[in-house]
């Protein structure tokens, strides 16, 4: 072998053995990010289980209205209120939101229905990225939950939605537990056949996404950014790049899945500073984000509201069809 064709052999091997190196670092690297994930999940969802301890009375009474609003989040509100603005931002799939929920829910609905709160249920997916089954299970249930608000079911939907929610590690929320869920609410027979085909076909899109699009355009993304930029980058951010390099995500338009990645994007944008969104479950009275102490107990929660000034929706309704009162 000359000394050209060796110095190209060296070269091969030495490029091989860097590619290997940077996929073990990529390996060891998610475990550490995955394991990180999955304590502080644990920690906040204990924490969250002690709380509960400050729990009122469940609620009872008549919800106040649904709307369904053109991005796919629902404002539960009495009409004509005039009262502070509660955003709530959820994942199915987390532990600490259905801790949140069990904890505050009825209150929320309490205060809506006596017209002292407007009540802004902004459901993301925050674990898209993660692994299936986290990632599918989180998808699924968001594009349900949309579903149900074409139905005027929402509240009573998201509520069973975290009631059932399923371990992290484990396949849940699947197509034929959605669409029983979704006739243990007040919706009519009519609307059962509808919700029933939009989850199978959201189900397909989510598959898609999960299995094959997401992991393709990831491991794309890691070797021609590298794997601090893409560390950096939200779900929307890759998809972006991905638009631009050969990676279509058309098939995400017009279903649930799409509008859900799309609202978990504006939520990263959409508040800066102290007020930043950072995960879930994430509350605002008027824009101002709520420090875990507050939103984390039914006491400090119904403070916050009863202090806070009127407030704005910056959603608008849904056209015609889109009213989910």
């Amino acid at each position: 072998m000359g000394s050209e064709a060796r110095k190209r052999s060296r070269e091969k091997l030495r490029q091989q053995r860097e590619k290997e190196k940077r996929a073990a670092q990529r390996k060891k690297t998610l475990l550490v990010v995955g394991i990180a994930a999955a304590v502080v999940v644990l920690i906040v969802g204990v924490g969250y289980a002690v709380l509960t301890a400050d729990r009122g009375d469940e609620y009872e009474g008549e919800l106040a209205g649904q709307t369904l609003q053109e991005d796919g989040s629902v404002v539960m509100a009495q009409e004509g209120a005039s009262a502070p603005v509660v955003e709530v931002y959820a994942d199915y799939q987390c532990p600490a939101c259905r801790q949140f929920e069990l904890l505050n829910g009825d209150l929320l609905k309490e205060r809506a229905a006596e017209g002292e709160a407007i009540v802004h249920y902004r459901p993301v997916s925050i674990f898209a990225q993660q692994p299936v089954p986290t990632s599918s299970n989180s998808l699924r249930a968001g594009a349900a939950a949309r579903a149900a608000a074409d139905h005027g079911v929402f509240v009573e939907y998201n509520d069973l939605l975290f009631e059932h929610q399923p371990n992290s590690e484990a396949e849940g929320y699947t197509t034929d537990e959605l669409k029983e869920w979704f006739r243990q609410t007040d919706a009519e027979d009519a609307q059962v056949s509808e919700f029933d085909e939009r989850v199978d076909a959201e189900n397909e899109v989510v598959t898609e996404f999960t299995e094959e699009f997401l992991p393709a355009l990831a491991a794309d993304a890691n070797e021609q950014i590298g794997e601090e930029t893409l560390g950096t980058m939200v779900l929307s951010d890759l998809l972006n790049w991905g638009a631009q390099n050969g990676y279509d995500p058309s098939f995400l338009e017009g279903t649930y899945t799409g509008e859900l990645i799309d609202a978990t994007g504006t939520a990263y944008t959409r508040y800066s500073g102290d007020n930043m969104f950072r995960g879930t479950p994430s509350v605002y009275i008027n824009g101002e984000l709520l420090d875990g102490n507050t939103a984390g107990t039914t006491r400090g929660l119904s403070e916050a509201i009863a202090s806070a000034g009127e407030g704005e929706v910056e959603t608008e309704p849904m056209g015609d069809g889109g009213d989910a009162d």
